[in-house]
């Protein structure tokens, strides 16, 4: 999966994908790490890239509608979540084959213990 994450996700996130095999680039390698939530949408949408965050503004599918990306997955952590507690949650969505190839074209909302794909 070509994947484009978002600047509130810990650095080590694209490396993270990279080594489940993943497509990954940090928002703040391309130049777009201080841009807006809707340029960030359309470079996603452009490329073909699943764009991830933990910014809920994107879950919001009247703004940002689910079947124009390649996926759409917003992590919500817990409030004393630290750097390696979200990398796990990261990475266990990202390692689960089933719900990855339900992803494109839907919004995934994550969280520990817990994923929610809309369209259902």
């Amino acid at each position: 999966m070509k994947v484009l994450i978002d600047a509130d996700l810990p650095r080590p996130t694209a490396d993270l994908l990279r080594d489940l095999g993943h497509e990954a680039t940090d928002v703040r390698d391309i130049g777009l790490g201080a841009a807006s939530d809707d340029r960030i949408a359309a470079f996603a949408r452009q490329n073909g890239l699943c764009l991830v965050t933990g910014d809920f503004d994107f879950a919001d599918v009247r703004v940002y509608p689910p079947e124009d990306f390649a996926g759409l997955v917003v992590f919500v952590f817990p409030d004393n979540a630290n750097r390696e507690s979200i990398l796990r949650l990261v990475g266990a969505f990202f390692a689960d084959g089933a719900i990855l190839k339900r992803l494109p074209g839907r919004l995934a909302i994550a969280e520990p213990g817990r994923v929610r794909l809309r369209p259902a």
